[in-house]
């Protein structure tokens, strides 16, 4: 079955935007961008490499050192915030019809995130004007106070899963405090990156203030990670990405602000509301195609309801709706991209022989092309499993019984990872002391994702460095310099001060 839905007025080419213009690679190479419901070649983007990364950088670095952006005030940068927010949110179908288009993301999803990427630039545009800084006093002696700066080119790294609202959720706070950028989308979803441009001139960004440069991580990124004059690099993406970026920026001693990979755990206690620990665990894992940071993919479930637990979740799986990305009705589309189709349909072939297989587990009827993944469970999942271990990143979940709460604690810590985890028992004490006892950067306690963007956003372990979101972004783009002023006597001890000596008759001249 093949997909003839194709939105209007596709781009011809997809071209990186360097200094306020669209421009071709300079060695005029490109990629090929596919459909995730055909696999085939829809557009063909401009590939990056070193020299393109060079003349963005030095476009942003000019508009940083000469331009007027980082010295407006902030009620002026948050003027223009705040239009490239009602611009976006105006055009939030056209947005969630080619992020669907181009990542298999259902549309109504794609319709949120849209959203989202509004809403994210109008919280910074509002916190930015509202920031205080501190100030340390010491009555009639001194008083400090905290200067905050812009740091100057930042380097943005994005992934290909709901890539235009995790591109907003840096490119925000990164213009907000006054920086200027050079974005690097991801190569499997470039489309929805080539709307910024328009949307930010239309504003009245500046020009050479934000930089798009396509391409292959391992040209472009690997530019942007290795280039002298950008001090700040934020990248959302795996593990093992993450750890090349740190070591290749350790020689410049890069700001590194990284989100990286999770295989969190939902935690279900015999208490639970299991209705609602149902609904919220099957859309954990299933929502966004499976395709996120924060899936609730590995579910510890107390014995004395695990059985019920495993029957009503396999059958709720089963009836989650597998179709087309553009088709409203639909709950899970296509995975991104044919490779990364392989790699999540061979952690299914295995756990076929490490689990249970009760739901899922191929293609789903009705679909022989694309890259379509049913809904899958695995039940009575070991824990040193590799689908108990292991980011799959698409619709698989591993569900593992447990006894104790002792158990359930060292099961939902046993991976490198450590990003979010939901936790789901009436039991105020269990639950605020496992929360404090996971490893875990967020945890949520009978709910499920939801975000407040004042919150910081990151995880330990393997899951990341450093975090942002709310009062955490701003500390990561910007410098906080402290300025002393003395109000009292000095303070000054003397070295080397010359010596005086009390006058003596010896000394004095004789009067008479």
């Amino acid at each position: 079955m093949t997909d003839a839905y194709r939105p209007a007025e596709l781009p011809e080419k997809i071209q990186h935007y360097i200094d306020g213009e669209f421009v071709d690679s300079l060695d005029g190479d490109t990629f090929e961008v596919l459909n995730p419901v055909t696999n085939e070649t829809y557009v063909h983007a401009a590939a990056g490499k070193k020299a393109d990364v060079e003349r963005a950088v030095a476009a942003a670095k000019r508009a940083f050192q000469e331009g007027p952006w980082p010295r407006m005030l902030p009620r002026e940068r948050s003027r223009v915030l705040h239009k490239i927010a009602d611009l976006v949110e105006s055009r939030d179908a056209r947005l969630a019809e080619l992020e669907s288009f181009d990542s298999g993301l259902p549309i109504t999803q794609a319709l949120g995130q849209a959203r989202r990427a509004a809403e994210n630039f109008r919280f910074f545009a509002d916190l930015i004007v509202a920031q205080a800084d501190d100030a340390f006093k010491v009555p009639g002696r001194q008083m400090n106070y905290v200067n905050r700066k812009p740091i100057g080119v930042a380097g943005l790294i994005t992934p290909w899963n709901t890539p235009f609202m995790l591109e907003s959720w840096k490119l925000g706070p990164a213009l907000a405090t006054g920086n200027t950028v050079v974005l690097k989308p991801a190569e499997f979803t470039p489309l929805s990156a080539s709307l910024w441009a328009g949307i930010f001139e239309e504003a009245g960004l500046p020009k050479g203030v934000f930089n798009l440069v396509n391409g292959l991580g391992e040209d472009a990124g690997d530019a942007l990670v290795k280039h002298p004059d950008v001090p700040l690099i934020s990248f959302t993406g795996e593990s093992s990405t993450g750890q090349l970026i740190f070591g290749n920026a350790a020689p410049y001693l890069k700001g590194l602000s990284m989100e990286l990979g999770g295989k969190s755990p939902a935690v279900v206690f015999a208490d639970a509301d299991l209705d609602v620990a149902i609904d919220a665990c099957i859309f954990g894992v299933f929502s966004l195609n499976g395709e996120r940071c924060t899936a609730g993919s590995r579910i510890l479930v107390q014995r004395d309801v695990y059985d019920e637990f495993v029957e009503r979740y396999a059958a709720q799986a089963k009836r989650v709706k597998v179709g087309h990305p553009h088709d409203p009705a639909t709950e899970v589309g296509a995975l991104v991209h044919p490779e990364h189709y392989e790699k999540v349909m061979s952690y299914v072939e295995l756990g076929k022989r490490e689990g249970r297989l009760v739901a899922g587990g191929g293609r789903p009827e009705g679909f022989p092309e694309g890259n379509y993944v049913a809904p899958t469970v695995f039940a009575d999942v070991s824990p040193d499993a590799r689908i108990f271990q292991e980011e799959i990143f698409g619709p698989v979940v591993a569900i593992t019984p447990f006894d104790t709460e002792e158990e359930a604690l060292a099961l939902a810590n046993n991976t490198k990872y450590g990003l979010a985890a939901y936790i789901w028992t009436n039991d105020l004490k269990r639950a605020h002391n496992f929360a404090q006892s996971v490893e875990a950067g967020m945890v949520w306690l009978n709910s499920n994702n939801v975000r407040d963007l004042r919150t910081p956003f990151g995880g330990v372990k393997a899951s990341g460095l450093g975090h942002e979101g709310g009062y955490r972004s701003i500390d990561f783009y910007t410098d906080q310099q402290s300025v002393h002023i003395t109000l009292g006597a000095p303070h000054n001890p003397t070295f080397g001060k010359q010596e005086v000596h009390e006058a003596s008759e010896l000394d004095d001249p004789d009067p008479r």
